[in-house]
């Protein structure tokens, strides 16, 4: 068992094997970032897309090398690939079917995933179309071989912060919201595109008591989060990396572990206080050079405090990840045991954009017996 620092008893560690037996959830993942490589190639010969690879292995290579370049305007190039073959109803719904098998064979019980409708047009498909595509996938994708429901997932509907589309966006996001759509998202390169940018967005998402989170603080810094709680009000931080950059500690080492007294910046203060969700994703914020190495990755520290910090994958195909691959690089630089991992899975069920009665309904009837079942095991 950890003490609360997170540095453990090695002998009784989790296991990548054991952590995918785990009830895990997700909030921060990207539909295009997760496509299979075997389905990115047929459906490239469909649509007649050139790719860098015909070979499965190759590509799936291919996107982790060019994703390691340590910036996130290379990181999100890679996308041109995913985003260019999900362009027709019957792309979106295998792809959307394919993410919700995946995560459920990872052991994910509650997901929220992420998607741009206005980047799955060229097809000729209409906004309201590629969201319907998407629910009937994941709607698809969820069932078991006996129909039960194995994964719910939850829908998160994203505008680029280099477009003018928000407002269009957030509109659509409120009007499926009682059939899957559970929020709304920005999401792009930071630098030059502030989030104040959308400000009619967010007021209109506030005026209709929706849920919306914005990417901030991973390629740009404490402005970029001020402004997305501040000014827009957002209720949860994509990422959120650089809130280190208002938290200084003395004496501390660089895996988070330490009697370093730390003393928090008034807005780091404010999003602790405030119990804002951090959706922290370890792999792609080395990838894009939001922290040196796993373990030198903030997440250390900020869970030593207390921050609202969940464990997320971002792009699984670009990090050639997985939320049980991300736990255990966790355990393997922080010593985390069975009680940090269901801290952390915890906190991201109570962050989830569905309602309180569901969210308690998985934390006490799925989460916690099944962390208590491999704690049992150990």
């Amino acid at each position: 068992m950890s003490d609360r620092s997170g540095v453990g008893n090695v002998s009784r560690l989790p296991s990548l094997q054991e952590i995918r037996k785990a009830p895990k959830v997700l909030l921060h993942d990207h539909l295009d970032g997760g496509l299979r490589t075997a389905t990115i190639i047929d459906l490239a010969r469909e649509r007649g897309h050139v790719l860098p690879s015909g070979d499965p292995d190759n590509l799936a290579d291919w996107f982790r090398d060019a994703s390691d370049s340590g910036s996130l305007d290379r990181y999100l190039e890679t996308f041109a690939h995913t985003v260019g073959v999900m362009q027709s109803r019957e792309a979106l719904i295998r792809v959307a079917a394919e993410c919700a098998q995946d995560l459920a064979d990872d052991g994910v019980v509650y997901a929220e995933v992420r998607f741009a409708p206005e980047q799955h047009s060229e097809g000729g498909l209409t906004l309201d179309e590629v969201v319907e595509a998407v629910l009937e996938g994941f709607r698809q994708g969820s069932a078991g071989p006996d129909g039960r429901p194995r994964i719910r997932v939850g829908t998160l509907l994203t505008a680029m912060r280099h477009q003018a589309r928000s407002r269009e966006i957030a509109e659509l996001a409120v009007r499926y919201r009682d059939v899957g759509v559970v929020g709304f998202d920005i999401a792009g390169a930071e630098a030059g595109y502030p989030p104040t940018r959308h400000l009619d967005a967010f007021e209109y998402l506030q005026r209709e008591n929706a849920h919306f989170t914005i990417h901030a603080g991973e390629a740009f810094g404490l402005p970029s989060i001020w402004q997305a709680i501040q000014w827009c009000g957002a209720d949860r931080l994509g990422h959120g990396v650089r809130i280190i950059d208002d938290i200084t500690v003395s004496d501390i080492g660089p895996d988070g572990a330490g009697d370093g007294e730390a003393k928090l910046g008034r807005l780091a203060a404010y999003v602790r206080d405030k119990r804002i969700p951090l959706e922290m994703c370890p792999t792609s914020n080395v990838q894009t050079g939001a922290a040196p190495s796993i373990a030198e990755h903030p997440i250390g520290l900020l869970r030593r405090l207390y921050f609202r910090v969940t464990v997320n994958t971002d792009n699984r195909l670009m990090s050639g990840t997985s939320l049980s691959l991300e736990f255990a690089k966790l355990v393997e630089a922080f010593g985390y045991d069975w009680d940090d991992l269901q801290w952390f899975t915890v906190n991201a069920m109570k962050s989830a954009f569905i309602p309180f009665d569901e969210r308690l309904a998985l934390i006490n009837g799925v989460i916690k017996p099944g962390f208590a079942h491999l704690k049992w095991q150990a």
